[in-house]
């Protein structure tokens, strides 16, 4: 079963971010994946194209959600990337 990459976009002084991890946090564990958190402000390239949708859920690369995280369809996208 591959292990899909999670990733979290964030930025300093962002309460959505917080929210965020706490979301991508109950979903990885119910899954037993982990995932890791970016922070953008050091990092122009991703602050540029992301600027406007922090906090960002990246899997395997691919933008799957922005703002505020839905764990439901969050967790639809990793079993997915699981069944594959």
């Amino acid at each position: 079963m591959p292990t899909p990459r999670v990733v979290l976009l964030t930025k300093a002084n962002c309460h959505l971010c917080e929210e965020a991890r706490a979301a991508v946090g109950r979903v990885t564990a119910a899954l037993g994946l982990g995932w890791s958190e970016e922070l953008v402000d050091n990092q122009p390239d991703l602050r540029e194209r992301y600027a406007e949708e922090i906090p960002v859920v990246l899997v395997d690369g691919v933008q799957r959600d922005f703002w505020k995280i839905d764990e439901a369809r969050l967790e639809r996208v990793l079993q997915r990337a699981m069944a594959r």
